[in-house]
């Protein structure tokens, strides 16, 4: 049965489509002249376009790509079209950018500013909601940059193109704080068992908690707690 279906089948109508064999050199030709429209569009966008891309800079990527992907291998779209698509999608680039230079309303309109996420070892909580940033992946990222717990953090900011800032406590001004090794999260406190410094595993905020019930953290109100550490950074 399968032999026979391999007989019947249509090699050309699947390997081609509706084109014929003589298109595969045309198809090499417009990936040529699309390629060096790509290079000469990226070259003219500057160094910053390629290197440091915020939501806008991705867009115009993306838009770029699209131009230059379909006339390629589609016979249907002329290639002069996606020249001109380039030319709009570069002037309106160089408009805007133009624009975020003279006015900073305007820059952070378009490609956000900078956002404190770790303020003196704890979480600036409503920043970091808006951000949609998840606790693992961050921590994941502390951890690359030799971060073991917050105490070793005055300020983390995510800069607007995404890339995460860390700004370090000199060794001796290291404070306690949260813990963010993998599993030192996974067993949460609502009893306290042995007196010493505890962080909030949601905020980090971090105290000195005596036997008993560990309460209510003040600055988010939340109840569960780890023992806080103040390891110094290794370098």
């Amino acid at each position: 049965m399968l032999s026979v279906f391999l007989l019947k089948l249509d090699w050309k109508e699947l390997l081609m489509g509706h084109e014929e064999w003589s298109f595969l050199l045309e198809i090499i030709l417009r990936t040529v002249i699309m390629f060096l429209t790509i290079i000469i569009g990226l070259r003219v966008l500057g160094k910053r376009g390629v290197k440091q891309l915020s939501i806008f800079e991705l867009v115009v990527i993306i838009g770029l790509g699209s131009a230059a992907g379909d006339p390629m291998f589609n016979k249907d779209v002329g290639i002069i079209s996606s020249i001109v698509v380039f030319i709009v999608i570069i002037f309106l680039y160089t408009i805007v950018t133009y624009f975020i230079a003279k006015n900073k309303k305007f820059e952070q309109l378009i490609e956000g500013k900078p956002i404190c996420l770790i303020e003196n070892g704890e979480f600036s909580i409503e920043n970091f909601k808006k951000e949609n940033l998840g606790s693992d992946e961050f921590f994941a990222e502390l951890r690359l940059r030799g971060i073991s717990h917050l105490g070793q953090i005055e300020k983390a900011i995510e800069e607007s193109s995404g890339e995460i800032s860390v700004f370090f406590y000199e060794d001796e001004m290291v404070k306690y704080g949260l813990p963010i090794m993998p599993d030192s999260l996974d067993h949460p406190l609502k009893v306290i068992t042995q007196k010493g410094k505890y962080s909030c595993t949601f905020c980090g905020y971090t105290q000195e908690k005596q036997i008993g019930d560990t309460g209510n953290c003040k600055k988010c109100k939340k109840e569960e707690w780890v023992c806080s550490s103040n390891k110094k950074r290794i370098t």
